[in-house]
């Protein structure tokens, strides 16, 4: 409509041809439905009347089958139906499926306002911004036919008598004619937005259902992405682990075997090797997903990344039970990242970590007593940590001022898990 040949498109015809068809369908509906209603009122208490009413519930569909198609003469969006396939096949699934759809009871209080208030509104924006403007161009051919040339009333209200006069009200109605081109095109587009917000998606709904898919689908990543962690991690313990332990036993039996000599320096050397890449390969493991966190929960895995911290930490947790393992591992893997933090960057002789449940979320907060001036978005790992957390519907806050102190807390909403209770690895118990 802001374009200045709006007026000579065919968009304002197509309103009017929308608003028009709009009110021929709202009286028939208001024919239909009244008279439906009516008879089955009438007519239940033989029975008769039962499946009228039944119909009347129902008038929503038609009715909104066919906006759904009117919808194209004012807007090039599709809209959407709402309704979900039946569960079986037969009239009985179809009625079952349709009486127990929200979609359904929509679109009946759609037909009713349409039937009642809508159709008379777009039969007025028709005859005020169409048929007046249309009557007032017509009357020099009026005034030349109906008239004789001698007078015509315009709008069956005002005589016109003269020639000059006549042709002032048909240019006063072209005037009329490109305002109320507008007026129709306003007038359709509200109706339009108005019909797409009862009967169909609204505008942007299907983004927000691909956003909603999204964040689904992430949390399917994490969970998967968790899932290989512990593949791998068993993996590596049961079959990598055992064998540089099984090597690095018949190292040393053969290195207690051989007589002094080369042989036995360089049983001797592979022996430390052999060592060196068992511990490693556990501290690799551990990386992965520490076997604690599987067997004993977040509290124990808590405990033994401290006890790993070059810096001393104080440990006070009150944790009831066992959470959903996405939760545990991420929150396991943030107190993991920022006591490396503290031992990295901060300069801290002291560290805390404290935290439970309390009100559906568990809440963990790690502080130091360290220089500060932490940030998140300078590659401390904590980013990638912000959007794990962000998955899971939890929160990552950091505060740190030049000169400290630094206090990290993250929150997940999550429900503890009982002893005996399998766990998913989504965010609930199962």
């Amino acid at each position: 409509m802001r374009r200045p040949g709006f007026v000579l498109s065919s968009w304002p015809w197509r309103s009017a041809a929308y608003l028009l068809t709009g009110a021929v369908t709202g009286a028939l509906a208001l024919v239909g439905i009244v008279t439906a209603a009516a008879a089955g009122a009438v007519l239940a208490v033989v029975l008769v009347g039962l499946p009228l009413l039944l119909l009347t519930a129902l008038a929503g569909l038609p009715l909104a089958w066919a906006e759904r198609r009117r919808l194209r003469l004012v807007d090039l969006d599709p809209a959407p139906d709402r309704h979900t396939p039946p569960a079986g096949a037969g009239l009985r699934a179809w009625l079952f499926t349709r009486l127990r759809e929200q979609a359904t009871w929509r679109e009946l209080g759609h037909a009713l306002l349409f039937a009642v208030l809508l159709w008379p509104v777009d039969a007025l924006a028709v005859t005020v911004a169409l048929l007046c403007p249309l009557s007032l161009v017509a009357t020099p051919l009026l005034l030349a036919t109906v008239g004789d040339g001698r007078e015509t009333k315009v709008l069956k209200a005002w005589p016109v008598d003269t020639w000059p006069a006549a042709l002032g009200i048909a240019a006063l109605g072209l005037v009329l004619l490109a305002v109320g081109a507008y007026v129709l095109g306003v007038a359709a587009g509200a109706r339009a937005e108005l019909t797409r917000l009862l009967i169909a998606a609204p505008r942007g709904g299907d983004l927000d259902a691909r956003m909603v898919e999204l964040t689904r689908s992430r949390v399917r990543l994490v969970d998967a992405f968790e899932a290989e962690r512990r593949r791998i991690e068993r993996d590596l313990h049961d079959g990598a682990q055992q064998r540089l332990v099984a090597l690095t036993m018949n190292l040393g039996l053969a290195r207690l075997d051989a007589p002094p000599g080369p042989l036995a320096d360089r049983l001797a050397q592979a022996h430390g090797e052999a060592g060196r890449a068992l511990a490693e390969l556990r501290e690799l493991i551990h990386g992965i997903h520490p076997k604690v966190l599987a067997d004993y929960g977040l509290e124990a895995a808590v405990a033994d990344a401290a006890d790993r911290s070059p810096v001393p930490v104080d440990l006070d947790l009150q944790l009831p039970a066992r959470f959903p393992e996405s939760v545990e591992a991420a929150a396991y893997f943030v107190v993991r990242e920022a006591l490396a933090n503290v031992a990295r960057h901060s300069g801290a002789r002291r560290a805390r970590v404290s935290g439970g449940h309390r009100d559906g979320r568990l809440v963990l907060r790690i502080g130091d007593d360290g220089r500060g001036g932490a940030d998140v978005s300078a590659g401390t790992g904590l980013t990638g940590l912000a959007d794990r957390v962000s998955v899971l519907d939890g929160r990552l806050s950091l505060s740190s001022p030049p000169g400290g102190p630094t206090l990290l807390t993250v929150e997940f909403p999550c429900e503890p898990c009982e002893p005996s209770e399998p766990r998913e690895p989504t965010g609930r118990c199962a």
